[in-house]
């Protein structure tokens, strides 16, 4: 197809097309400008990023405060610098990707799907290479409780973070619904280590890292459901 007939089918378009009123025009425009009232700018990325990974260290160092701070006390240096170095990147990398998500237009320099698949890489290899007691003494049940205290705490995590974000939009609810959730699964990692004094590495691996793509399924299930509820 050539230019020529490029503008061709423009002008025949434009020539079906019947002119619109201007006076229905002005009836539209005037029943619109009553409603529209000034909205204040999102805060810069990097404010909101920040926010939202102090709001996490804030919820998971208060929930540990309260129940005892028994991991971290019996964490060797170096191990608590591995373990909550790699904490903090994920959760300001989480934090970057949720912003990005409820700003339609901003760049995502990872995916809802492949944050999740690297937050718990890392979590496994970085466990890996701070517990080495491969016992399972209790495994189901202190696990259990592990995972349910980390997914708990996500909730607080979750709610307070969109608190923060909540005047952006998502244009995809459910990408945005699993990064929001992932986000507030790493609060709740963070919080069993400052607190759970199991150091058995299947226990660690399994349970403690089970808490991030749960608390992202449900985050993923609310944006679904939210979404659903709206169209």
């Amino acid at each position: 197809m050539t230019n020529e007939d490029v503008e061709k089918i423009l002008q025949s378009t434009s020539k079906v097309a019947p002119p619109v009123d201007p006076a229905l025009l002005e009836r539209i425009a005037g029943s619109i400008q009553p409603s529209l009232q000034p909205v204040r700018p999102l805060l810069p990325t990097w404010v909101l990023t920040g926010g939202l990974a102090v709001i996490c260290a804030a919820v998971a160092v208060t929930a540990a405060a309260r129940s005892g701070f028994h991991g971290i006390e019996k964490l060797r240096p170096w191990d608590c610098v591995l373990i909550f170095s790699a904490l903090a990147v994920l959760v300001c990398a989480a934090g970057r990707e949720f912003v990005s998500q409820l700003i339609p237009g901003s760049r995502q320099s990872l995916g809802a799907g492949s944050l999740l698949i690297i937050g718990c890489t890392v979590l496994l290899g970085t466990f890996s290479l701070v517990f080495r007691d491969y016992r399972t003494d209790h495994f189901i049940s202190a696990g259990i409780a592990c995972l349910r205290t980390g997914i708990l705490l996500a909730v607080p995590a979750a709610v307070l973070s969109w608190l923060l974000v909540r005047r952006g939009f998502a244009v995809n609810p459910v990408a945005a619904g699993l990064t929001g959730g992932a986000l507030a699964g790493l609060c709740g990692v963070t919080m069993l280590e400052l607190h759970c004094p199991d150091f058995q590495a299947l226990h660690v691996l399994v349970w403690h890292t089970a808490v991030l793509p749960v608390s992202a399924v449900i985050g993923a299930l609310t944006g679904w459901a939210l979404h659903r509820r709206t169209t």
